[in-house]
């Protein structure tokens, strides 16, 4: 156990790409927690394949570092809303946050719902202006630009006195001042802040025990791995103790092993006292939000308050004519185990069963939430089909009311007219505005969550690639009616399934936009491009060119066929309109209409409108 004084637990937070892994990194590295010559990949904390791929951090992570006496834990916390429900947890095991914010971007929506979080949990905050290096950085405005945000928020006056360091986490350097060209070649700066800044546990180790599992992770050989805070009292490895669920219940188990955190490693240790974070195994059904307290005075702690999620979709499973061609797993049983496993660990997820045994609601915190899930099956090789994201609406007061989220943009002077139609279509309506005298302007909007859904493929066609876009939820406002967002395009829909021909693609190239290429196998009903009307209509792109003996006499020319726009997951998702599903299978993502069959199709269109009608 360490000494309570020489404790330090902090929060790393920041919107997503404000280098806060990257300085993670440089903190291990200069603190001496690799040996000399140990290879250590970039990016050390993001552990998972998706992580590495999308540079976003998804799942909290801890890891600890030595400087002189002193022992810090650091938690690096997502930066994207959709995991909010991580954030929220990790603030219940920390005493103070590092907000690390761009020297050029300055504040964006996910700086605020991150900080938002961290000083209602009243923790004491240190401001890193990261990436001090870029060549347009502008720390003077954007410290102001935390300042207000701190205000805004609503910050008491001991967390308005924070102290600010700026740093490169690409170039390990830091310094109090904002002159790059004082920068130390050296992290201590940031150590020395948080040593002298953060404070230090108070709980004391004389009480009974408790402790709050806030985060979970799982291994084959310990199964389920409880990380929290010792929030009081002394734990010890085989010690017996009391676990209270949400619900209130007691039952009695024991601690089989204990972890400490050196480094990116965990260590087993012997016992761990009040304020230190710490992993515990060998209690089997153990749950996040559950808390682990003397057998002789089992109090249990608050339960955490969790978001409540904002979309959902309906995961089926796949009955296309190619279903079980590429997926291992495919049947309802394995779909619904699969989902059951996910909630053990992911605490803002919902599923919900339906009267068909084939179907299963779940919501989440937004597309990158259940897109990060479906992507995680696809590749574990399941099998299944989804519906269009839909925002999760609510009667508060008898009142009808949707999620709205705080939306911000940066776009082209030139482009700024188009996008403010194309928003205002939407229901978004405008805030603030600040021209950066770039060239580029930021726009901030308040818009109905449902406003944005296959909005992002729409917003880079406009800013010919030029614009970024980032929001994050605000509020539950009221339901705006209708006709908010979705697509307007018809789709091109396959008329027999076999398999595609250049000549078929050729014949129907000018009605549209087509999302496969020449000798892709399609099926009645599935999407094989984008009309150029606003109509669905039906086309076969698997004809073969009649074989006469007459020579043709533009035999020799050559024929260029257009690119094929191919969709990736979270786009194939936002493309989707109410009458689709997205089948996904390890190798494969194909659109597809409900109805297969142009017969049925037309004939429950007619039934819709009937029934619309009241006729």
């Amino acid at each position: 156990m360490h000494a309570r004084d020489k404790i330090r637990n902090i929060a790393i937070i920041a919107h997503v790409d404000h280098g806060k892994t990257t300085l993670v990194d440089q903190l291990l590295k200069q603190s001496g927690a690799f040996r000399e010559h140990e290879a250590v990949q970039e990016r050390a904390m993001d552990s998972n394949d998706l992580e590495r791929e999308r540079g976003i951090t998804i799942l909290a992570k801890n890891t600890a570092i030595q400087y002189k006496d002193f022992f810090i834990n650091i938690v690096d916390t997502p930066g994207h809303a959709d995991f909010g429900g991580e954030v929220e947890r990790i603030m219940k095991m920390v005493d103070g946050v590092l907000l690390i914010v761009d020297a050029f971007e300055g504040t964006m929506p996910q700086t605020k719902f991150v900080l938002r979080k961290a000083l209602e949990a009243n923790l004491t905050p240190i401001v890193v202006v990261n990436k001090i290096d870029r060549p347009n950085a502008r720390p003077a405005e954007v410290l102001d630009e935390v300042l207000d945000l701190f205000i805004e928020l609503g910050a008491n006056d001991e967390q308005l006195d924070f102290p600010v360091v700026y740093a490169s986490g690409l170039m390990g350097t830091s310094s109090l001042e904002p002159e790059p060209e004082k920068q130390q070649s050296t992290m201590q700066p940031l150590y020395d802040t948080i040593v002298s800044h953060i404070p230090a546990p108070t709980e004391s180790t004389e009480e009974p025990l408790q402790f709050l599992v806030t985060l979970m992770d799982y291994n084959d050989y310990l199964g389920r791995i409880g990380i929290g805070r010792v929030n009081r009292g002394v734990i010890k490895a085989g010690q017996s103790v009391a676990v209270i669920t949400r619900e209130g219940q007691t039952k009695q188990a024991r601690i089989e092993k204990l972890f400490g955190f050196q480094g990116l490693k965990r260590v087993e240790i012997e016992a761990a006292g009040a304020g230190d974070i710490i992993a515990i195994a060998g209690i089997k059904e153990i749950n996040i939000g559950e808390t682990i307290a003397d057998p002789a005075n089992p109090e249990p702690l608050p339960v955490l308050k969790i978001d409540e999620p904002t979309l959902q979709m309906t995961f089926l499973v796949n009955n296309s004519p190619f279903a079980g061609r590429e997926g291992k797993w495919v049947t309802s049983r394995k779909l619904r185990e699969r989902l059951f496993k996910e909630l053990e660990t992911d605490v803002a997820l919902r599923v919900d069963e339906t009267d068909s045994p084939d179907a299963f609601i779940v919501s989440g915190r937004g597309e990158l939430h259940l897109g990060i899930l479906l992507e995680n099956m696809r590749r574990e090789g399941y099998e299944l089909q989804v519906s269009k994201p839909e925002v999760i609406i609510k009667v508060i007061d008898g009142q009808k009311m949707e999620p709205i989220e705080r939306l911000l943009i940066d776009v082209p002077e030139e482009s700024m007219g188009a996008v403010m139609e194309s928003l205002g279509t939407r229901k978004a309506e405008m805030v603030n505005m600040i021209n950066q005298g770039t060239g580029s302007v930021r726009i901030e909007f308040l818009i109905p969550a449902r406003g944005l859904i296959g909005y992002r493929t729409h917003f880079l066609t406009l800013t010919k690639g030029y614009g970024t876009m980032n929001s994050a939820f605000d509020s539950y406002g009221p339901y705006q009616g209708s006709g908010v967002g979705g697509r307007h395009e018809g789709v091109l829909v396959a008329s027999e399934s076999g398999t595609a021909t250049m000549y078929g693609i050729l014949s129907v190239e000018d009605r549209g936009i087509l999302f496969v290429h020449p000798g892709t196998e399609v099926y009645e009903g599935m999407i094989v491009g984008e009309h150029n009307r606003d109509n669905d209509i039906i086309v076969n792109i698997c004809k073969e060119k009649a074989l006469t003996n007459v020579r043709s006499a533009t035999k020799e020319e050559t024929v260029k066929m257009k690119t094929p726009r191919i969709y990736s997951l979270e786009a194939a998702l936002e493309y989707l309109n109410d009458d689709e599903y997205c089948e996904i299978t390890p190798k494969s993502i194909r659109l597809r209409k409900k109805i297969l069959n142009k017969g049925e199709r037309e004939r429950a269109e007619k039934q819709r409108k009937m029934a619309e009608a009241g006729v």
